[in-house]
């Protein structure tokens, strides 16, 4: 959905205002925290509450004042902000270190998403989502939630390749989609493998019960 979300994003604020993508674009950071934080099974705290929704909220005038595509730049890493708020507890703080990390990695992301329209080499990305929940239809533990996977990421590719592309476009909505997918896929890939994140399951709002 961050995918699609993001190319929808690009070309359809060249074409109408921002305010008429502010629906899709809500939606598309909702379905994120949901597929976020649903699995954990707990409510979150605030506090993750607030800093998962305040980045996204004040990012919105930007694009509603045409100053630029923030909004959308932040979709590529909401899932990895995600992953770190995920394991956000008293007993396991974000360190100043991860925050630094996340953020150059979203800077690298967003310059290979803008090169990309010209070189799009980084838009193989898009056909590696389906390959991911396939691989883990092997695990008897995971295999309705990685069929479900499998359906969204064969959907989000599919959706990908139906959008027009605008006349006159330098690139399509899949190449976009496509870079997308390749800067989502590696900045979430650090957030999953980073300190923590065996943590992140025991407890959503608090410390570990473990002794």
């Amino acid at each position: 959905m961050m995918v699609v979300a993001v190319g929808v994003l690009i070309f359809g604020l060249s074409r109408v205002p921002a305010i008429n993508l502010l629906p899709g674009y809500t939606a598309a950071y909702l379905l994120v925290g949901v597929c976020i934080f649903g699995p954990l099974g707990v409510w979150l705290s605030l506090r993750q509450a607030v800093a998962f929704l305040l980045p996204g909220a004040l990012l919105v005038p930007l694009a509603l004042l045409n100053l630029g595509f923030w909004a959308g730049g932040w979709l590529l890493g909401l899932p990895a902000w995600g992953l770190l708020l995920s394991r956000w507890t008293s007993g396991n703080p974000l360190r100043p270190m991860q925050l630094l990390k996340f953020l150059g990695l979203l800077v690298v992301g967003l310059v290979i998403f803008t090169f990309n329209a010209i070189y799009p080499i980084p838009s193989l990305g898009l056909f590696v989502l389906p390959v991911i929940p396939l691989v883990r239809l092997a695990y008897p533990e995971r295999r309705l939630q990685a069929a479900v996977e499998l359906l969204l990421s064969i959907a989000t590719v599919w959706i990908a390749f139906a959008i027009p592309t605008p006349e006159g476009a330098w690139s399509s909505p899949w190449t976009h989609a496509g870079g997308a997918a390749t800067v989502g896929l590696m900045i979430s890939y650090w957030a999953r493998e980073s300190p923590g994140r065996h943590q992140g399951r025991s407890s959503v709002t608090g410390p570990s019960s473990r002794p």
